[in-house]
């Protein structure tokens, strides 16, 4: 997803800028860091209605600089990288070093709908088409425009489990592969899988819960003052939008060349040995299942640096990401419910012997 720095200010719709969004630091950075390394796979977001869930993922999508896509591709093909081109391009800029034309987009930002059928996600092969004309015939799906943007889903834990499963499948292996009567279509399907929800409405199965990378938890937010604050911007952006974005425009342009040398910069930032050893024995000593929470925290934590304009990981990043990695691994029991984030730092306080703060 990296990309050269473009001012906002060309949006062709008006978003709430998320310089502007007040609190919800947890989600916030959860976000950030999964633009700045999409590997970490995805955040689940849970928390109260109205908390602006929906808004702050929107203003994410339309912060992101655009990106360089093969003109009238329907898979968001990159112009010069062979693993994010679908199939047939690939192979001919393998076989003929073919120059392809190039148009530049928005960061695309995919909204998945609760009664979307595995059709609607994965796409559709023309079985008639193909066997009479000889050709692949696809209609391309919900993944296949979510290649190299956010796919976004709102109660994730109503949606059917099947298709979380083959979500987070295709988020972890950046591809989406469709076969139906002996036809196979393979194209690249790399997306920050953001899912979000109400745990009133109940959690996710833990099993599936895992697969997410980062757990963020919101709350409504209590402090009066703040409260006035929020509803002041929203009312002002409503009245005017133009005018509210553009008092923002200086504030989302740095953030955005922020994201865009973090991206760059992420390739060369390293973690210690101690404190990788640190971080595995965390996740030990809060039996979490697998491995899948080490790697999370490790690449997280290498991204905060990033994101912090540094080339090394200090215990005060692992400090700042490692619950939002691993807080929700700590479930067993699908009636329980996620613990907010005291276990894990007390942990973290022992084996890093540092006070909890």
């Amino acid at each position: 997803m990296v990309a050269t720095v473009q001012s906002p200010a060309t949006a062709s719709r008006v978003v709430f800028p998320f310089t502007a969004i007040v609190g919800q630091e947890e989600m916030k950075l959860a976000l950030l860091l999964n633009v700045i390394d999409p590997f970490i796979g995805g955040v689940m977001i849970m928390g109260d209605r109205g908390t602006g869930k929906s808004t702050t993922i929107r203003a994410l999508a339309d912060l992101l600089p655009e990106i360089d896509v093969v003109a009238g591709d329907a898979f968001n093909s990159h112009p010069s990288d062979p693993d994010l081109m679908s199939e047939e391009l690939r192979q001919e800029f393998l076989t003929t070093h073919a120059a392809f034309p190039v148009s530049t987009k928005k960061v695309p930002m995919v909204d998945l709908p609760l009664g979307a059928t595995e059709d609607r996600v994965c796409g559709t092969i023309d079985i008639e088409k193909a066997l009479s004309e000889g050709v692949k015939a696809f209609e391309p799906g919900l993944l296949a425009k979510a290649n190299r943007g956010i796919l976004y889903v709102d109660e994730v834990n109503l949606l059917d489990d099947h298709l979380v499963d083959v979500l987070l499948d295709s988020a972890a292996s950046g591809w989406n592969t469709v076969e139906r009567e002996g036809i196979s279509i393979r194209h690249p399907a790399r997306f920050v899988l953001v899912g979000s929800g109400n745990p009133e409405e109940g959690e996710l199965r833990p099993q599936l819960l895992d697969r997410f990378g980062m757990h963020a938890e919101i709350r409504t937010v209590k402090e009066p003052v703040l409260r006035v604050q929020i509803v002041e911007q929203r009312s002002d952006f409503d009245q005017n939008p133009n005018k509210f974005t553009t008092e923002y425009q200086a504030e989302q342009v740095v953030l955005q060349q922020k994201i865009v040398e973090a991206q760059t910069r992420l390739e060369h930032v390293t973690l210690d040995y101690d404190l990788r050893v640190k971080i595995s024995q965390v996740c030990s000593d809060c039996d979490v299942d697998g491995l899948r929470g080490d790697i999370v925290t490790n690449r997280a934590a290498k991204a905060l640096a990033a994101f912090e304009g540094r080339t090394e990981v200090t215990l005060d990043d692992i400090r700042r990401i490692i619950a939002l990695c691993l807080r929700h691994r700590l479930r067993k029991d699908p009636l329980e419910s996620i613990d907010s984030g005291y276990k894990v730092n007390k942990v973290f306080s022992e084996v890093f012997g540092v006070e909890l703060g």
